[in-house]
């Protein structure tokens, strides 16, 4: 229904792709917390990081389902932050400098960051602001043909290596939400710092807390107008959190599917795990739950690559998906025993990892409301004009 061969043979060459330049150095990535440059580079040169972006910007212009392959075998690496890395890169930083940069900016920043030459974060979440994307207080202030950026970021994947920031920021205080902007911010301007936190998991991403002083940037480092900020940052969340779904339920279907091949090896009292029929029929729920989600974010997949503005069925997807996958990698790590708790098994990485699934991108907490919001209040969230 929504992969043709062409889709299997870019999974195919991607598989072949992470198997051979990624997997070997994964172990030494997450001990070190720093993804080495050069596979960025590998990257870019494969057209990896130009899946959905223009051919003028050496893009590949291709649909959704390529951007959800992506995503799938990432998750097959077991590093949920060299996977982060990745797709905050390309799907975070990238889709605003695409859709509000200026064609100065898609020039400079957006053609290296599909070649692997530039590495872009996006910086919103605040450290008393969370998932309050409206109450941020970083401030930009127009002085003459520059803002003076101030404020500080925190929780910022790929904050700390990056070459270039998309900062959001008030321009108009005193508007809240309505006076929110979109600027891009080169990581070496003066004022600039950033600090690598120590993380749970997604150990091998560098997420940072980044601070402003009196960072002075050019007018025309603004993105998009000027008070627009809030919503291009709604509207490109929809893609975000169907991102973070169709993650949750590609290592799901991972750890589902080493468990069972560890549950038909793994022997006790003369018989494979796999045939005890509580352990069966556990597996048998856990993977009911994971296809039910994969085929609905498929089709909020097919939705969002028509056009179609799916910020309630993104919503649904990072909600479900999250919370899913959790319960699935915590009984799959179950069924491995001893073995589930031990490091040179995937399981207590995946469970690690996991875990920031209903946390970043929109608490769930905030996803419940979002969605009463829409269902009960009769909200209707539009498209940025």
């Amino acid at each position: 229904m929504y992969f043709t061969e062409e889709h299997d043979f870019f999974r195919k060459s991607f598989q072949d792709f992470l198997k051979k330049e990624v997997v070997p150095h994964i172990n030494k990535w997450e001990e070190t917390g720093q993804i080495e440059r050069f596979i960025w580079k590998k990257m870019g040169e494969m057209g990896y990081f130009g899946i959905n972006y223009p051919e003028a910007y050496g893009g590949l212009e291709l649909d959704l389902f390529y951007t959800v392959i992506f995503l799938e075998e990432l998750q097959r690496v077991n590093s949920g932050g060299f996977a982060a890395a990745m797709w905050a890169h390309a799907y975070l930083a990238m889709t605003h400098v695409n859709a509000e940069g200026s064609d100065a900016i898609k020039e400079k920043y957006l053609t290296k960051s599909i070649t692997g030459e530039m590495i872009g974060c996006m910086a919103v979440t605040e450290p008393f602001g969370g998932s309050d994307v409206a109450g941020m207080r970083s401030t930009a202030i127009k002085k003459g043909d520059t803002y003076v950026l101030n404020g500080s970021k925190t929780f910022i994947t790929n904050g700390v290596y990056c070459d270039y920031m998309v900062v959001a920021a008030k321009t108009n205080p005193e508007l809240g939400s309505k006076g929110i902007s979109i600027f891009i911010v080169d990581k070496d301007t003066p004022g600039v710092s950033a600090t690598k936190l120590d993380k749970l998991g997604w150990r091998a991403s560098d997420t940072g807390e980044i601070a402003f002083d009196n960072v002075v940037i050019p007018a025309s480092n603004l993105m998009g107008e000027e008070g627009k900020g809030f919503p291009y940052i709604m509207q490109h969340f929809a893609l975000e959190r169907l991102i973070m779904g169709v993650n949750a339920h590609a290592r799901a279907e991972y750890a589902l599917e080493y468990a069972l091949q560890y549950m038909s090896e793994r022997t006790t009292f003369g018989k494979t795990i796999d045939k005890y029929q509580a352990l069966r029929h556990r597996f048998s729920d856990l993977y009911a739950d994971m296809e039910v989600n994969k085929q609905y974010n498929y089709h909020v997949t097919s939705r969002l690559d028509k056009g179609e503005y799916v910020v309630k069925e993104a919503t649904i997807s990072k909600l479900k998906s999250t919370k899913m996958a959790d319960e699935v990698i915590y009984d799959c790590l179950q069924f491995l025993g001893g073995y589930g708790y031990m490091e040179e098994y995937p399981m207590a990485r995946l469970l690690r990892d996991s875990r920031l699934g209903p946390i970043g991108g929109g608490t769930s907490e905030i996803l419940r409301e979002i969605i009463a919001k829409m269902v009960i209040d009769k909200k209707e969230y539009k498209k940025a004009t």
